[in-house]
């Protein structure tokens, strides 16, 4: 039976993540914080820790391959019908070389990838409020499509 205290930790602990909003790299640094530090009092704060940095990590791994399919499709794909002359001379080459036409497949992978980045986004944060009212109600709960780094 854990105590209260050690369920409120581990709520806290798994809302300290939502601090990615306001502060860089606060979704590592508050719940590695906090994790250290009660990790050797309580074995649910314990396993909370790991789940919670865990499922970041795995999040933050998704992130970069996203980006790394999205943005050089995307650059790509804006600056492939552009002639060389209206970058020199400073004209406004996005509106006038865009269209519809120019849209390819590749074009739809890069704007899939950042749709699901979206997705992901959405996905992540409605899992942090979940898991943190697991923790409230001294429940266990693993994120899915979280990679096991800390077992």
């Amino acid at each position: 039976m854990t105590t209260t205290n050690e369920k409120s930790i581990a709520t806290f602990l798994h809302l300290s993540v939502l601090t990615q909003y306001f502060i860089p790299f606060g979704n590592y640094i508050f719940p590695i914080v906090i994790w250290s530090a009660k990790k050797n009092e309580s074995e649910f704060v314990d396993a909370n820790g790991k789940n919670v940095l865990n499922f970041q990590l795995s999040m933050f791994l998704y992130t970069i391959v996203l980006c790394l399919i999205a943005i050089p499709i995307l650059i790509y794909s804006i600056f492939k019908n552009v002639p060389l002359n209206d970058i020199n001379f400073d004209r406004h080459f996005v509106i006038e070389n865009l269209s519809a036409g120019n849209i390819t497949g590749l074009t739809i992978l890069g704007i899939v990838a950042v749709l699901l980045f979206c997705f992901l986004k959405v996905i992540e944060f409605v899992l942090i409020i979940y898991a943190a009212v697991k923790a409230s109600n001294d429940e266990a709960y693993k994120y899915p499509l979280s990679i096991p780094f800390f077992k």
